[in-house]
């Protein structure tokens, strides 16, 4: 069920002033410091017509240019790229129903404020959860993940006592806020329906059949399967938590804490292999059934309010949007907090992948967010109406 992706042929043709004019932004970019390298990957109606890496993976030593093939935390994009993608998928198969409710699943959590929200208040940020809270201070006092699969259970379970012990934020259903918490429930509920953890769920469900490589959680037994080349992943951040510098585990505390799997973060990836998954997406969302279920992906990417610009899992363009001013109503995505992006505009069919780490050395450095919307419209005025 692999996806095939033509290369660049004459029906778009390049320009030496297009390819260099989106190149330059890039460069500029690294020059300005808004990251020390990146990768970005843009499709046209099916077609590769954009696929350059700039900079290098960090600061020396770690100075070495960045290539296609270069692995990045994807950080939040494994909200939509594996929990909302599993979720649809079980969906589909008849296992969850969207509007179950979450003690169904989370026995920890009956007689919580939250034990009767619904799996499709989880994914589009209307739970009543908070947006974080810093429970990696608790499950791992002395920074070390769980050393096996039995201490990982028992984290969970007390992240999930945790959780239940929240106040409510607000009236479920009543108003949007983005929250990890959410995601790292949904996450818990996808291990328990499918009867494996997520990462391996992930693999088995809809990456492999999709034949995507070089994407997959960095966890005991996931990356060695999956990754092409560890030796590929750039640094993200110098953490004082655990006081070294971050490559090739996974930046998010409470994602390290679980073990490097979770719903809301642990993710790894180039950018072709987000945008293979980005191709299924799209080509559900344009009605024909695949890996996915149309009716299923358009639901997921449409709106759920009107006082909010949140679909199930994925985000819509609002104002102001990373996506910029240019995409349609249409348009689909998500951001990850490492510098990550992935933007889907089914109207003129334009996928635009963006690999970064702009974390590094620092996440203090946020320069990316006036980046972001800047680079989404110079491409979707150079591919959008074609």
């Amino acid at each position: 069920m692999g996806l095939c992706f033509r290369k660049t042929t004459a029906r778009f043709p390049l320009t030496r002033a297009l390819m260099s004019s989106i190149l330059h932004a890039f460069q500029q970019a690294v020059h300005e410091k808004v990251f020390p390298g990146a990768v970005a990957l843009v499709r046209s109606r099916g077609t590769v017509v954009f696929h350059e890496a700039v900079g290098t993976r960090g600061a020396p030593p770690d100075d070495q240019p960045v290539c296609r093939e270069s692995i990045y935390d994807l950080a939040s994009l494994t909200k939509p790229l594996a929990t909302t993608t599993a979720t649809l998928c079980l969906v589909q198969d008849g296992r969850l129903h969207l509007d179950q409710s979450v003690s169904q699943w989370v026995e920890e959590l009956e007689g919580s404020p939250f034990a009767g929200v619904a799996l499709r208040q989880l994914l589009s940020h209307s739970a009543g959860l908070p947006a974080w809270r810093p429970y990696y201070e608790r499950l791992a006092p002395s920074g070390f993940p769980p050393h096996n699969d039995e201490e990982r259970r028992q984290r969970v379970h007390a992240l999930l006592r945790a959780i239940a012990c929240e106040p409510v934020d607000y009236q479920p259903g009543s108003q949007s806020l983005y929250s990890d918490v959410g995601f790292m429930l949904l996450g818990v509920i996808v291990e328990r329906c499918a009867g494996m953890p997520l990462a391996a769920y992930c693999r088995r469900r809809i990456y492999e059949p999709l034949d995507v490589s070089s994407l997959a959680f960095i966890s005991r037994d996931e990356a060695e399967t999956a990754l092409k080349d560890p030796a590929e992943i750039v640094p993200t951040e110098w953490d004082r938590w655990r006081n070294r510098l971050l490559r090739g585990e996974v930046h998010d505390e409470n994602a390290y804490a679980l073990g490097g799997s979770a719903g809301h973060a642990g993710l790894f990836g180039t950018a072709h292999a987000v945008g293979q998954l980005s191709a299924a997406w799209l080509q559900a969302v344009q009605g024909r059934d695949g890996l996915l279920n149309a009716a299923l992906a358009k639901r997921f990417t449409h709106r759920q309010s009107d006082t909010s610009s949140w679909g199930l899992g994925w985000d819509t363009p609002s104002v102001p949007s990373s996506s910029g001013t240019r995409f349609s109503s249409r348009a689909f995505g998500h951001v990850g907090f490492t510098g990550t992006s992935l933007w889907i505009d089914p109207s003129c069919e334009l996928e635009v992948v963006i690999m970064s780490n702009r974390v590094h050395p620092t996440r203090a450095n946020t320069a990316i967010q006036t980046f972001r919307p800047r680079i989404h419209d110079a491409i979707h005025q150079e591919w959008g109406g074609r």
